[in-house]
């Protein structure tokens, strides 16, 4: 993990310190931070740290460290032309990514360059903002995981918000208002030539729209919807009763949004309203609903529905209280068994040791994300699966058939060739935010 020079720790500090001290308060000459070396160096340590794909170019990290110059002459070049004012951004190199059901996502990949500028743009704008976001936003923000977002939906549940807005926002990404989300940054930045070079990156888009795999793009979704969660936000103190019990819970990551309402009688019309005023909030912005797969969900009928790959629900405990259930959804386990069963088929003729080395990962960070619900009957399964397509493996590469059982065991597996076998729960404890967020009060 790359570490943020001291004196960019202490501007972001400071920014965000002044942001949530006066939440009116328009940033100027912000610019000249965005350009200095310190910033460039670190946007660019942690865009290569991120190991992405190159852009439309085909420049990569690697061609740049072995230029002549070097990183040192490629950031000189980047902050010329921003001192300058020449700098323009390139168009994005456009990449399918299915999605299941015939339906592909389209990211759009910045080119090195890009990258680097759009991520000092970030490390200037996001503590302002940052001090703007609502408690219920935990979308690729510092300091926060989908984790935390699954945490404080089943714990919703748990205290009795059994009806459940399940929201799907239609193509949100694509759709971006560019002239709508300019305003909104120009609500706290009063800096003309930041919202120049903001606007030259949305355009290099095209007419609407922020690219899915921007450095910029989670930030300025955050603050594209803020405004719903603001809304929220006041539906949950309007709400709250003497105890601090609320009747209204959320949890947004980027466009994934779901609501939680009271499930007792006397808040019965509640669910109405707040959907009401969330179609309200969201007509404003110009998004629309998918209406095919949002949907109003009971939890006391035994119904679930699904958020950020887990699925919930709601289940009686051995003690006979009603407790909430979140495992991995049907979907996810089969795109998972889907990506090793590619791996092994690309590798029938490699030794299993290759192919140990290819699926360990995928299997590690896979496991290591659904640990934190109630997954051990799909890590059962995944597991035994897994045994069996390595035994198969070794079998078909002696030209047999079967398991072989008898002569490899599962230790033997594991501690020889290495098979990845830690499938264990584990219960999500959050992080310290001082670990997290350097610039945090």
């Amino acid at each position: 993990m790359t570490k943020a020079p001291i004196g960019l720790q202490d501007l972001q500090r400071k920014l965000y310190g002044k942001a949530k001290a006066e939440p009116s308060w328009r940033f100027w000459g912000l610019y000249v931070h965005v350009c200095k070396p310190e910033t460039l160096s670190r946007a660019y340590a942690l865009a290569k740290a991120n190991n992405g794909a190159p852009g439309i170019d085909g420049v990569t990290f690697a061609t740049i460290e072995q230029s002549e110059g070097g990183v040192d002459a490629f950031l000189a070049q980047i902050r010329t032309e921003l001192l300058s004012r020449t700098y323009q951004s390139t168009r994005n190199r456009k990449k399918e990514i299915p999605k299941g059901g015939g339906k592909v996502r389209v990211l759009g990949i910045p080119t090195v360059r890009d990258r680097v500028v759009q991520g000092a743009l970030k490390l200037i704008l996001e503590p302002i903002f940052e001090a703007d976001f609502q408690p219920g936003s935990f979308g690729y923000r510092p300091g926060r995981s989908a984790h935390e977002a699954v945490d404080r939906v089943a714990k919703a549940i748990a205290y009795g918000r059994t009806r459940v807005i399940d929201v799907d926002l239609r193509a949100f990404f694509d759709n971006v208002r560019h002239d709508v989300l300019l305003t909104k940054v120009g609500e706290r930045v009063n800096d003309g030539d930041v919202m120049r070079l903001l606007k030259q990156m949305l355009k290099a888009t095209g007419p609407k729209g922020v690219p899915q795999g921007g450095v910029i793009s989670p930030l300025l979704a955050n603050v594209y919807l803020n405004e719903v969660d603001r809304m929220l936000e006041r539906a949950q103190r309007v709400t709250t009763t003497e105890g601090g019990h609320t009747h209204v819970e959320y949890a947004r990551y980027a466009d994934d949004l779901v609501i939680l309402v009271d499930g007792h009688p006397r808040w019965a019309g509640l669910l109405g309203k707040v959907e009401k005023r969330l179609r309200e909030e969201l007509a404003v912005l110009h998004v629309e609903v998918n209406e095919e797969k949002s949907r109003i969900v009971d939890l006391t009928k035994e119904e679930s529905f699904g958020f950020l790959g887990f699925d919930f629900r709601r289940e009686r405990t051995r003690q006979g209280r009603w407790s909430p259930r979140y495992a991995p959804k049907m979907k996810k386990r089969t795109e998972l068994l889907d990506r090793v069963r590619t791996v092994f088929r690309a590798h029938r003729s490699q030794p299993l040791e290759r192919v140990v080395r290819e699926i360990n990962p995928i299997l590690r960070g896979w496991v290591a994300y659904f640990a934190v619900g109630h997954a051990s009957r799909c890590f059962h399964y995944v597991r035994d699966w897994v045994l069996r397509k390595a035994r198969r493996h070794l079998l078909r590469a002696r030209k047999r058939q079967g398991f072989g059982w008898k002569r490899w065991s599962t230790p033997w597996l594991v501690a020889v060739l290495g098979l990845f076998d830690d499938y264990r729960r584990v219960r999500w404890q959050p992080r310290p935010k001082a670990l997290t967020v350097p610039w945090a009060p």
